[in-house]
């Protein structure tokens, strides 16, 4: 995998210089991403078994050896599909805190049913555990999408409403 190095100026797209995730890349950020997944994952109230699920299913004593790095900031290397797994969470969470107010209220969206295409029926959550990276991967671009003000095909320009307390749907 590669990734792009963007200069803060505006440049053109045969400028952009892409340089492969290295190994000390890797090694550089496991540890604080695995902390601030840690964080988030005690936010959204997560069990050990959707920690691991989300993460790419390592296996439990892998997830409890990596934990346990990561807490007492030793080396630490994951591997890049579960960095990549961290990085969606990271920026779900990010999504979530611009939208709604109230964590709370975001939780209710994060595990209640939803209706739209993409979930049909399922919760973000359910979605995201039961989808691998692919569902995370989708949670985290309809989030963007709507924090961007995407509401969907077929909404009229300008047709974004602030989520409220009406909104919000127990089942």
């Amino acid at each position: 995998m590669q990734i792009a190095s963007f200069s803060n100026t505006s440049v053109s797209p045969e400028v952009v210089q892409f340089h492969t995730i290295s190994r000390e890349d890797r090694e550089r950020t496991s540890a604080p991403g695995l902390r601030a997944f840690r964080e988030i994952a005690d936010r959204f109230d997560l069990s050990e078994a959707d920690r691991i699920a989300i993460l790419g299913d390592p296996g439990r004593s892998t997830y409890h050896q990596w934990m346990k790095k990561a807490r007492e900031q030793q080396p630490l290397t994951l591997p890049l599909d579960t960095l990549l797994r961290i990085s969606a969470i990271l920026g779900i969470y990010k999504a979530l805190t611009i939208l709604f107010e109230d964590e709370r209220q975001a939780l209710v969206w994060l595990k209640g049913p939803h209706q739209g295409t993409l979930f049909a029926g399922a919760s973000p959550m359910v979605y995201m555990l039961e989808g691998g990276h692919d569902g995370l991967m989708s949670v985290r671009r309809y989030l963007d999408a709507w924090r961007g003000g995407n509401m969907g095909l077929g909404a009229p320009e300008g047709s974004f409403e602030a989520v409220t307390e009406d909104d919000l749907v127990f089942a």
